[in-house]
């Protein structure tokens, strides 16, 4: 039974978010989501909450298979090269690489600014989806190209309840609050123009949530988040 005390009802829909609910009250929490406008902020600060913590969670390294698969998914291939530099960006790559594979993108982003010049144009940004909390499992990468392009790219196969829909959004602004970028199939892949994306900045906003049938009934995520992650400089042009 859903608790008439704020704060039980906001301990409610953390708990719900995290996935430590039954099948039973989590079916009863996801209808109150999608009928209370104030229950779908309270599941809003929580995600917000659960972001600030998955970020400091401490690097771990993939497993071989998972590496293996995240280095296909964003193009990298391994290329003969006996260079001190080439021996030593593929050994650091491999043990900062953070259990969502944002330490890659991140000492990239660090690099860049020293290699390029100034004023140039066609950056290109990484994304790692990551399942919120301790877990921080990779699910979905995320690849913007030098012409805004976006691509989604599936690391798992998730399984989508009948009646539900994964829904992707993006946030730039806290108080412009969150863009939907439209409805997602599990284990496809989805690419959207330039034009529905605009311009991508590092440190945007992404997420998958779990919706309604035909997407959040609101103007914000009213379900749960599957996957979240920040965007960062991969590259210019």
């Amino acid at each position: 039974m859903i608790p008439h005390d704020p704060e039980e009802r906001r301990a409610l829909i953390g708990e719900y978010l995290l996935g430590l609910l039954d099948e039973r009250d989590a079916t009863e929490v996801r209808k109150l989501l999608e009928e209370d406008e104030n229950a779908a902020r309270m599941a809003l600060d929580w995600e917000r909450h659960f972001l600030e913590l998955s970020d400091q969670v401490p690097a771990q390294p993939p497993s071989p298979a998972l590496w293996a698969r995240i280095r296909q998914t964003l193009g990298l291939h391994d290329e003969p090269n006996t260079s001190p530099l080439a021996n030593w960006w593929n050994s650091l790559l491999t043990w900062r690489l953070t259990s969502a594979a944002l330490a890659m993108a991140l000492l990239v982003a660090v690099l860049m600014p020293l290699l390029r010049a100034p004023d140039i144009i066609g950056e290109r940004y990484t994304v790692v989806l990551q399942q919120p909390g301790e877990a921080a499992q990779p699910g979905w990468v995320i690849q913007v190209s030098s012409d805004g392009t976006l691509t989604l790219d599936p690391l798992v196969a998730d399984q989508v309840p009948d009646g539900r829909a994964l829904q992707f959004w993006t946030l730039i602004d806290p108080t412009d609050g969150p863009r939907s970028l439209g409805l997602v199939e599990a284990g496809q892949t989805l690419r959207l123009p330039a034009e529905q994306i605009g311009a991508v900045q590092a440190g945007q906003l992404f997420e998958l949530t779990l919706e309604p049938a035909g997407g959040s009934p609101y103007n914000r995520p009213s379900g749960p988040v599957l996957y979240i992650g920040r965007a960062v400089l991969a590259s210019a042009n």
